[in-house]
């Protein structure tokens, strides 16, 4: 019969006491991780949802002023959509060699407005019976149209529209256009906020353009 060391025991039992406290630490590492996975989820599911909406409607200085107005509208961005050149420049897109569109991208809070209302707000801005033209200023990059982000936007723009033409308050065809949203590319830094920037001079170019007179004109109010 072999006699044992007692140190042999004592190493025995170290090496137990090791492997049961990398086991404790393994598994409290993985409820960690599990609380650490929960509490991002749980992060993921309380952010905010931003909605957007693109909307084309002549100057983009207009625009993004009367966007600017609607409660529930998170910020304004004055941009160029719709054509085949990679950041353009104003000077390209308004001699209107580029395909863009002068736009203006919203961002807005669902809890507070939703696409619907925007629709509503947006349509008493443009002039929807005139091709290729919002006011004074003329070419197809200025003309009126509603990009859509997504299936229900392209819905509901659809059954906007629909619902403007059997109104009967026309008697002329609406031309503003419903498009798939493509790439969108900011202003220049001096286009953005123009009517707050710059409040005489936008006023001024409103006036002279006339805008407010001409929606007067073709919904019976003053915008």
């Amino acid at each position: 019969m072999t006699i044992l060391n007692p140190s042999f025991f004592d190493k025995k039992a170290r090496s137990a006491l090791n492997i049961a406290l990398l086991i404790l630490a393994i598994f409290a590492a993985c409820g960690q991780s599990r609380a650490q996975a929960a509490s991002i989820a749980s992060s993921e599911r309380t952010e905010p949802v931003v909605g957007v909406a693109t909307f084309a409607g002549g100057c983009f200085w207009c625009t993004e002023s009367d966007f600017d107005k609607i409660p529930g509208v998170i910020s304004t961005t004055s941009g160029y959509i719709g054509g085949t050149v990679i950041n353009p420049t104003y000077e390209q897109v308004s001699a209107g060699n580029t395909g863009h569109v002068e736009a203006v991208q919203v961002h807005f809070d669902p809890a507070k407005t939703n696409f619907a209302k925007l629709l509503a707000a947006y349509w008493p801005t443009i002039d929807p019976l005139t091709p290729n033209r919002q006011f004074c200023d003329n070419g197809t990059q200025y003309r009126s149209v509603i990009f859509y982000h997504n299936a229900d936007q392209q819905q509901q723009a659809g059954a906007s529209k629909a619902a403007l033409v059997s109104s009967g308050r026309f008697t002329r065809p609406i031309v503003t256009e419903l498009l798939p949203a493509t790439a969108f590319y900011p202003a220049e830094e001096y286009h953005q906020d123009f009517h707050n920037k710059n409040p005489i001079r936008y006023k001024y170019y409103r006036y002279r353009c006339g805008r407010d007179a001409r929606l007067k004109q073709v919904w019976g109010k003053k915008n």
